[in-house]
């Protein structure tokens, strides 16, 4: 725990990653982002720093963040998604000033301004969740395993079989308690 926060759980998708700062949802939730500075923390550990967050741009972050989770399992469980959840997504996708560049390893990066706002990060996030959500990128949506997280995560697997949001969390947890139930049988 770095400044008596917990820390972050990053991932390799923006968006996945972002819902991940709320866990354990089904359980005793994990706020990752209690704070506006953790709001910048976390933007800034995930390529999109930003000077400032006002407590109302922390709110405007979190709604994203539950709009995308919520389209996200939907699209895991091949329900309809939500229209309030699509909405919020698509406004903070149309809100923001960024720039996709490219890297000297070919890849695509987003590049906010030194006057760049939350919302501008925000737009980056709801970009990549739209990719996510739209099928656009090679790989599943799918829902963590654990009856505690249920966390959408984007699996890029070969087989596309993945069952835990994180091994070392959620997929080692539940190692253990199978470890611990066998032992009790013997």
């Amino acid at each position: 725990m770095r400044g008596g926060f917990p820390d972050f759980r990053l991932g390799t998708e923006l968006a996945t990653s972002f819902t991940a700062t709320r866990t354990e949802r089904c359980g005793d939730a994990v706020e990752r982002i209690p704070t506006p500075q953790r709001l910048v923390d976390w933007l800034e550990v995930s390529g999109l720093a930003v000077e400032s967050c006002t407590t109302e741009q922390l709110e405007l972050a979190r709604e994203l963040r539950e709009s995308i989770h919520a389209a996200a399992t939907a699209a895991a469980t091949q329900e309809a998604l939500p229209a309030a959840a699509v909405r919020v997504i698509n406004d903070r996708s149309v809100q923001g000033r960024a720039a996709a560049v490219l890297t000297s390893e070919g890849k695509r990066r987003w590049q906010l301004s030194s006057t760049s706002s939350v919302e501008d990060a925000l737009s980056v996030i709801a970009e990549d969740a739209i990719s996510i959500i739209a099928g656009e990128r090679d790989g599943k949506l799918a829902l963590c395993a654990s009856p505690t997280c249920r966390a959408a995560f984007f699996d890029t697997s070969q087989s596309r079989t993945r069952k835990w949001c994180d091994m070392n969390t959620c997929g080692n947890r539940q190692k253990k308690a199978r470890y611990q139930a066998r032992r009790h049988l013997t």
